[in-house]
């Protein structure tokens, strides 16, 4: 009679359970809170950094033609407009300029001083010897080289001069020897710019950075906090142990905590690849001209993304390989859980039934969410190689050239999330063994 009461309590509500069950709901709401907080927070993390590296791409800055071209408009109005002679340099030029001009008085002269064969030549040639005083020009060459090279040395003449080199360079433009980019650039700049309520790049740069510093920090707070979700619940095993009454009652609330860890696991991001030229430093027409933030490649994926790019391909290969991954990744562990908890709970014959049996105690040989951990945790650990030797050989420095590459890739808190979900689950598979009053094999 005692055994039945007893039997009687554990599936029934009692004040224990409704406490537990009460205190777990609390712990899973938080749990729940957390895990959208940090998948919103994912997201928009990826989208800043995506608009970050497309505003500083390589292909707008570096490789844009219409960079180059400011670039060296700037210092070609720089260097006419604030080109100065000094007094040996002055004294030089006029000296030559004195050459030239004396050399043109002796060529014109000389074409004077030949004999003339025709009678309006005579006369000319009587008329300019007559008018013309050479020894007189002559004398004034001097003063009239003088003259030339203030005038080459006035600020209004310099700004006429970088005026016209300017007008060059829009020529050149509109021939079509600068393939421009700038109508990109511009549409480009003014569409985030007005996304994120800035007026320049620096400042576009500035608020992104800062933003996406607050981000990562929140980000990892959240994931921390799920993390101890995850841990007060282990722990309650640990003080429930003896308690075979509440042990169902926990497993099942256990259970919801598990889905949780999966679909933010599945949807957040788990690995960036971030690489980019910090900063271009090089010499050009004797000033300095600088490229900073120059992203080669960036991306970021969760595992339903790359389940996506590959079933969206046109190739058989790719699809299998997204089909695979969806279904022994995804699909599996979802079965696995789902069945675990109808096994508990079910009379004997749902929960002995070989479908039932299968998913809660044989699948996880078929899963492949460990694999999947591994697998990500070795391609993080490749392409960070990789890219650590491709780039360290990018990395210049030397007095006319200096080169400064920085390779960001990471694992991102969505990794964290997956692998806890992987550990969490074979500990409560453990557990399933220990608390099913059916056959486990």
């Amino acid at each position: 009679m005692a055994a039945q009461q007893s039997k009687t309590s554990a599936k029934g509500f009692n004040l224990p359970k409704l406490l537990l069950i009460l205190g777990l709901t609390i712990l899973l709401a938080g749990e729940g809170y957390f895990g959208v907080k940090l998948y919103m927070l994912s997201h928009q993390q990826k989208e800043i950094k995506e608009d970050y590296s497309e505003v500083n791409n390589i292909m707008h800055g570096l490789f844009s033609a219409d960079q180059w071209q400011d670039e060296v408009t700037g210092i070609i109005k720089h260097q006419v407009r604030n080109f100065t002679l000094t007094k040996k340099q002055k004294k030089e030029l006029q000296l030559e300029v004195q050459e030239i001009i004396m050399a043109l008085i002796n060529k014109a002269e000389a074409l004077v001083n030949k004999p003339a064969t025709t009678v309006s030549g005579k006369i000319k040639k009587f008329a300019i010897k007559t008018f013309v005083n050479t020894d007189k020009i002559k004398a004034q060459v001097p003063a009239f080289a003088r003259s030339v090279i203030a005038k080459a040395d006035d600020p209004a003449n310099k700004k006429k001069a970088s005026s016209m080199a300017m007008g060059k360079f829009a020529e050149i433009k509109k021939t079509g020897y600068i393939d421009s980019t700038s109508a990109v650039n511009i549409a480009l700049h003014k569409t985030m710019f007005s996304k994120y309520h800035v007026s320049t790049q620096d400042q576009f740069n500035q608020k992104l950075v800062s933003t996406l510093a607050t981000i990562k920090t929140v980000t990892y707070n959240y994931c921390f906090g799920m993390l101890a979700c995850i841990a007060i619940v282990l722990s309650l095993w640990w003080i429930f142990r003896k308690r075979e009454d509440l042990h169902a009652t926990l497993f099942v609330m256990s259970l919801l905590f598990a889905f949780i860890l999966l679909g933010v696991g599945l949807t957040a991001s788990m690995i960036e690849v971030d690489a980019r030229i910090r900063s271009l430093d090089f010499v050009l027409l004797g000033e300095r001209v600088v490229f900073k933030n120059q992203v080669l490649f960036f991306q970021s994926k969760s595992i339903l993304d790359v389940v996506h790019i590959l079933i969206g391909q046109s190739g058989i290969d790719s699809i299998l390989v997204g089909v695979l991954i969806l279904i022994f990744s995804i699909l599996f562990p979802i079965m696995k859980l789902t069945s675990t908890g109808i096994h508990l709970l079910s009379k004997k014959s749902i929960a002995e039934n070989r479908f039932i049996k299968y998913f809660a105690f044989q699948s996880g040989k078929w899963s492949m969410a460990d694999v999947i951990v591994i697998a990500i945790m070795m391609t993080y650990i490749g392409l960070n190689g990789l890219l650590e030797s491709q780039l360290a050989g990018l990395n210049v420095k030397s007095d006319f050239l200096t080169i400064i590459t920085t390779n960001n890739t990471a694992l991102q808190p969505g990794f964290i999330i997956f692998i806890s979900f992987v550990l969490y689950g074979l500990i409560l598979s453990t557990i399933l063994k220990y608390i099913t009053p059916y056959d486990s094999h």
